[in-house]
């Protein structure tokens, strides 16, 4: 029955636009206006701050503030934002073969000091998008042996249509009633015949489109609403821009009061903590629903319920997911406030304090950009005091982290910032990255790599043997994945980049949503069967291996 109601309201939730049916973050939200947190980052200029951002605007032109639209969600889109199309109308997206340590170290200094965007890389490959009338120049910069190394992955017009395409199609929605027409020429999703009433996550007319803040955040509290047995909406703190950061906990407690509860093993699933990256929100999102709905339906899934309590956050990063809708959809990091006013935002996967990197200290328009100093990303702070007072203060004890990214298709685990260091649980790790991996392959056919996250990092596979280091082309220090592990002591940590392989990149077509999501729930299954094989071996009440270190690393 809760499936009917759900099925049918979550119809009408994706199908009115935004400004009528779906409430916006301050309507949801009344008691947490839009307002700029920890006011004090860049506030105070140097006269050498004052005096270059003065040249700039001499210089550039630049003549105003690029402030986020704070304070605008739940509006209904026509059509994709005009200052997308236009920032990346001439825009192309390449491929660079890398042959050798000196190709892959002379290519990230061109990619730095130019400041390209590199989407992602391989030992092998390295994508980058950039202007194409900046290409001749990046070219020259580069050894005669890579000026014909590169393919093009998406041209101008096809980047400009991969970004189109991403967002939801105008069309005319489907009245929920001859007396209730709907106003047209809104942005909304797509509409298709009625899903059975039994409706499933494969044929939910949610996971048909991807979909903005203002609708996900709705469609959250409307399945707490639904599911009060074993779902709850959770706040984990708030953004630099005053929005919450919400979450979805899942599990069934036991009743039994008659002994001590041992801490609670707990589950973090997390996705979006770069902007851009809107396949790993939809992928939080269709296990959240897969694991919720079939609950007391499929044996497994509720026996993992009531083994675990999941934890699911589909953006850690709201306000720049919110900005990636409404004004540059291939925007990576949150919209905080730099030193450098005209540039925006630190990303928030180098802000943690464990090896947290200051090599991007005073380049601010660094797309690695972590901050001048560890934590300073507000939303990273946010994660970390709401993982501490779990663990101090609610008898929670984390026991898995899969932090969903895109993507290259890999599956890493700790450490990032070096892999000179070996964690302890390294055998463990590798078993279940590739147990992970197989349980993709066996279910869509698709291939994920399994690998160390540095890694992952680097764009030339060195060999040790010969005296090789590794190229990297980003900063690796201060990553979620190495301070869960090595500070919270979560013993199965990993970071999973989802599809594609590059065809697309971050504009993966919607049409991979579901697959996408059902490859990554069958993942999820196996990660849930081996941790809790590993929990029943071990024995529930005597805890677990790998403690929270000394609080002095919070």
């Amino acid at each position: 029955m809760r499936s009917t109601i759900l099925h049918f309201v979550l119809t009408a939730l994706v199908a009115i636009p935004g400004s009528r049916a779906v409430p916006s973050f301050q309507q949801v939200y009344e008691q947490r206006p839009l307002l700029p947190q920890h006011t004090q980052h860049a506030q105070h200029r140097s006269p050498w701050r004052i005096f270059s951002d003065n040249v700039i605007k001499k210089v550039w032109g630049i003549e105003k503030e690029f402030e986020s639209k704070a304070g605008q969600l739940g509006v209904g889109w026509s059509e994709p934002p005009l200052a997308t199309k236009s920032q990346h109308g001439l825009d192309i997206l390449l491929r660079f073969n890398i042959s050798s340590a000196d190709e892959a170290r002379k290519l990230a200094e061109v990619a730095n000091y130019m400041y390209l965007d590199v989407w992602d890389h391989t030992a092998q490959w390295v994508d980058i998008r950039l202007a194409k009338e900046t290409l001749p120049h990046v070219l020259r910069q580069l050894p005669e042996s890579m000026r014909h190394a590169h393919t093009a992955l998406l041209q101008e017009k096809e980047l400009q249509q991969a970004i189109f395409d991403s967002f939801p199609r105008p069309r005319k929605p489907t009245p929920l009633s001859p007396s209730d027409p709907l106003p047209l020429g809104h942005f909304t999703p797509s509409l298709r015949p009625l899903s059975p009433p039994a409706s499933t996550a494969e044929n939910n007319i949610f996971f048909t489109d991807y979909q903005p803040l203002s609708v996900i955040l709705p469609w959250m509290r409307l399945l707490s609403s639904l599911f009060t047995t074993h779902v709850r909406l959770i706040n984990i703190g708030l953004t630099y821009e005053g929005r919450d950061i919400p979450a979805l906990r899942v599990g069934v407690h036991p009743t039994n009061d008659n002994e001590p509860s041992p801490p609670r093993k707990t589950v973090l699933i997390t996705g979006g903590i770069h902007a851009r990256e809107w396949i790993s929100v939809s992928t939080v999102t269709y296990i959240a629903y897969t694991l919720i709905t079939e609950y007391g339906k499929n044996p497994e899934i509720t026996q993992l319920l009531e083994d675990f309590d999941w934890i699911f956050i589909p953006t850690l990063n709201p306000d720049g997911y919110t900005y990636s809708w409404e004004s540059d959809r291939l925007w990576r990091k949150n919209r905080q406030k730099t030193p450098l006013r005209f540039c925006f935002g630190l990303d928030l996967d180098r802000s943690f304090p464990f090896h947290w990197d200051a090599s991007t200290v005073g380049n601010p328009c660094s797309e690695s950009y972590a901050g001048e100093a560890p934590l300073e990303g507000v939303e990273a702070a946010a994660l970390k005091a709401w993982v501490r007072n779990e663990t101090e203060n609610n008898n929670v004890e984390f026991a898995g982290l899969l932090d969903l990214h895109s993507y290259s298709q890999q599956i890493l685990y700790p450490y990032s910032y070096s892999c000179e260091a070996y964690p302890p649980s390294l055998e463990n790790l590798e078993e279940l990255a590739l147990g992970l991996s197989k349980a993709i392959r066996i279910q869509s056919g698709h291939s994920y790599q399994s690998k160390q996250a540095c890694e992952g990092n680097v764009a030339w596979a060195a060999d040790k043997s010969r005296g090789d280091v590794g190229v990297r082309f980003e900063s690796a220090g201060g990553s979620a994945l190495d301070w869960f592990y090595h500070e919270v002591g979560i013993r199965y940590a990993y970071q999973i980049k989802l599809r594609d392989r590059g065809a697309y990149g971050f504009l993966l077509p919607k049409e991979h949503i579901v697959p996408t999501g059902k490859e990554m729930l069958e993942a999820v299954l196996y990660f849930g069967r081996y941790i809790d094989g590993e929990f029943e071996g071990m024995g529930r009440k005597e805890g677990r291996k790998g403690k929270p270190r000394s609080q002095s690393g919070w």
